[in-house]
C-alpha cells in the first residue's frame, strides 16, 4: 500500500512590512488593539508593480525544487490554493509553472479559501496514492492585500501576503498524510465574502465606489464558528485514527486569530507548547498560512511526530487533518 509523504517544504514572504504603528497612521486603530484582539503585530505585503500572487508562489515553489535536489521536468502535477488568483483566468497555478520552469507539470487551481492548503493536500495524497501520480507540489500564494480595504478597520490589521509550497512523493511506510476530515455550509457565504467581481455582481465603478470589491466580514459570527468547527474537527480526525490529544506531538491551526487559536487549543486540552503558531509576524495569509507556519517550525519537528492540521475559511469551508511528518 502506498502512503504519501511530504518530502520537502518552502516558502517566501515579502521584504516590506506592515506594522501596527504604520497601519495606526492610515485607518484609526492602534497596536494595542490590534494585538489585544487578534495578536498580530505586522504583517507582509508585496509591493512589487505587476507582481501577484504566483509571483511569490513561484519564489516558493523554486525554492522547494533547490531544497530537495528535484528538477523541475520530474514534477508532474502542481495544484495551487489561493483566494487570490493573478486572473479570473488563466489559473495561477499555470502561471506558477510556467515561472518555475515546470516543463512536464499539469497544474490547477483549487479555492476553499483559507482551509485550500489541506484540501490540496489531500488532493494530491490521493493522486500520489493511486499511482497517479509520482511527484505532486502543493502551493499556497495569497496577496491579501490586494483584496483588503485598508479603510477597513476591522478587516484592513488581519490580513498579510506570502506564499509556502510542499513536494508530496509516494512511500510505504505508514507516514505523511494519513487521514482528513472537510466540511462546507453555504449558510456561512454572506459573513465572509467579497461581493463583487464575479458572474453575479461583475465590477462596475458603482461597485468599486461602494467597496465591495473588498473582502467583508463578520467578524463575531465568523469567530464562533471558526472556533467551534476547528475545534470539532480536529478532535473527529483524532478520534477516527484512535489519537488522544496527548499522543499528538503538535497542532498547527489556521492562523486567523490568536485568541481563536488559543480557544480551540484550550478546549482541546492541547498544551499551549504543542501549538504552532506565528500570526505575530504574518497575521491571516489564508490558505499560505499553515504551510509557512509548518516551514518555519521545520527544525523542531522530527520524522514520526503526529500532526494535526486545522483550518477554517469563507464557504463556511472547514476541515482537519492528520499528518505524520517525514523529513
Amino acid at each position: 500500500m502506498l502512503y504519501a509523504r511530504i518530502s520537502g517544504i518552502a516558502s517566501y514572504v515579502p521584504d516590506d512590512i506592515l506594522d501596527n504603528e504604520m497601519l495606526s497612521k492610515m485607518v484609526d486603530t492602534n497596536d494595542e488593539w490590534i494585538t489585544t484582539r487578534v495578536g498580530i503585530k505586522q504583517r507582509r505585503i508585496l509591493k512589487k508593480e505587476g507582481a501577484g500572487s504566483s509571483y511569490m508562489g513561484a519564489k516558493a515553489v523554486e525554492k522547494l525544487l533547490a531544497d530537495t535536489g528535484t528538477s523541475p521536468e520530474e514534477v508532474e502535477l502542481l495544484i495551487c490554493a489561493t483566494s487570490n488568483p493573478d486572473y479570473r483566468f488563466p489559473s495561477t497555478g499555470s502561471v506558477i509553472a510556467h515561472e518555475a520552469k515546470l516543463s512536464n507539470c499539469y497544474a490547477y487551481d483549487i479555492q476553499a479559501a483559507c482551509a485550500g492548503f489541506i484540501v490540496a493536500l489531500e488532493d494530491a495524497a490521493a493522486y500520489v496514492r493511486s499511482g497517479l501520480r509520482k511527484k505532486v507540489i502543493v502551493v499556497a500564494a495569497e496577496k491579501m492585500s490586494s483584496m483588503v480595504n485598508y479603510e477597513d478597520r476591522s478587516t484592513c490589521a488581519l490580513f498579510g501576503d506570502g506564499a509556502a509550497a510542499v513536494l508530496v512523493e509516494p512511500t510505504e511506510e505508514r507516514t505523511g498524510v494519513i487521514d482528513a476530515v472537510f466540511h462546507v455550509d453555504g449558510e456561512g457565504r454572506d459573513h465572509l465574502i467579497m461581493p463583487a467581481g464575479g458572474s453575479v455582481l461583475p465590477t462596475t465603478h458603482e461597485t468599486v465606489d461602494a467597496g465591495q470589491n473588498f473582502l467583508q466580514q463578520d467578524g463575531r459570527y465568523v469567530y464562533k464558528h471558526a472556533v467551534t468547527d476547528m475545534l470539532t474537527s480536529s478532535m473527529d480526525v483524532a478520534q477516527r485514527n484512535n489519537l488522544t490529544m496527548d499522543d499528538v506531538d503538535w497542532l498547527v491551526p489556521h492562523q486567523a486569530n490568536l485568541r481563536i487559536i488559543e480557544a480551540v487549543s484550550s478546549r482541546a486540552g492541547i498544551a499551549p507548547e504543542k501549538v504552532l503558531v506565528n500570526i505575530e509576524h504574518y497575521g491571516n495569509t489564508s490558505a499560505a498560512s499553515i504551510p509557512l507556519c509548518l516551514d518555519e517550525y521545520k527544525d523542531r519537528l522530527k520524522k514520526g511526530d503526529k500532526i494535526i492540521l486545522t483550518a477554517f475559511g469563507a464557504g463556511f469551508t472547514w476541515g482537519a487533518m492528520y499528518l505524520i511528518w517525514d523529513i
